[in-house]
């Protein structure tokens, strides 16, 4: 394929129009979704759970391909996986060091189980990719509207035990102390983690679904310490890289996971740049008042 080809493939304005009719639904789908990501990506990042949203989305990746393989619903079999995952995690790992040596455990194991049942399943090869880096369907309003009441009920209770969380997130030693449940606060965020894993496979995929829960924070953090600025940040970030990846995957011929990924890193890639000079002018301009 020429440069030209390859051009073509990543993105053509051929048709863009109509095509941009037919998946309104798809786009808002992305909407709702990036800003569940964006709001649980802060605590993700705030409770240093990276490593466990890869692990959970391994066993969401084979909850999904299971379904796939007997004919059942591919999301309902992913949130299976997922909460399964976040609730061994909740409830195994207390320490640090066990939670990640549980992770690293679940993550081969999550992984073979989805390859055996993809290699097993013999229906269309484009069912299997997408599961891997997610792809834009056809979303009707029914499914739209069943999308939109899980993330609501995961914002709803996320929102009930936001600052409690919050604290036992910051200073859990503390925390426990002063009579926060930080076990059961552990064990919900984790249930509420591994649905919001489900849910963001639908656009990415299994294996990049970091970019949704962990990047647009990320990218926030390095640009604020402002805990209302982090959040608004961490949505606007994710909607961008959700709804802007929807759009230029409707031109091209390729994932859609390749477009969400690229945009939440070049976001991500500015924000650091930004907090890496708004920290040399920091620096700068304490050594120039010490001297004075």
């Amino acid at each position: 394929m020429d440069a030209d080809g390859i051009l073509e493939a990543i993105f053509s304005i051929e048709n863009y129009g109509e095509l941009l009719v037919l998946v309104q639904n798809s786009i808002w789908a992305g909407a709702v979704l990036g800003l569940l990501g964006g709001l649980v990506g802060t605590f993700v990042m705030k409770r240093d759970l990276a490593f466990a949203v890869h692990g959970i989305s391994e066993l969401s990746f084979a909850g999904a391909a299971f379904a796939l393989l007997i004919g059942a619903d591919i999301v309902f079999g992913s949130l299976i996986g997922s909460v399964a995952a976040a609730l061994l995690l909740g409830l195994m790992g207390v320490r640090a060091r066990d939670k990640n040596s549980i992770i690293g455990v679940i993550m081969p194991f999550g992984l073979g189980l989805g390859i055996l049942f993809l290699s097993l399943y013999e229906g269309r090869a484009a069912n299997k990719f997408g599961l891997l880096t997610g792809q834009i369907v056809s979303v009707d309003v029914v499914q739209l509207q069943a999308l939109a009441g899980t993330v609501v009920v995961v914002m709803v209770a996320l929102v009930a035990i936001w600052r409690p969380l919050n604290f036992a997130s910051v200073d859990p030693e503390l925390a426990e102390a002063r009579g926060v449940p930080v076990r059961t606060l552990a064990i919900v965020f984790m249930v509420l983690l591994g649905i919001s894993v489900a849910l963001s496979i639908q656009v990415v995929g299994a294996l990049l679904v970091l970019a949704l829960l962990i990047t647009p924070a990320a990218a926030a953090l390095r640009v604020t310490s402002s805990p209302a600025a982090v959040v608004a940040l961490s949505v606007a970030f994710a909607l961008t890289a959700t709804v802007g990846g929807i759009l230029l995957a409707l031109g091209g011929r390729i994932a859609i996971s390749p477009y969400v990924t690229t945009l939440s890193f070049l976001i991500y890639l500015v924000c650091r740049v930004m907090g890496s000079v708004r920290k040399g002018r920091g620096i700068n301009g304490r050594v120039a008042a010490g001297t004075a």
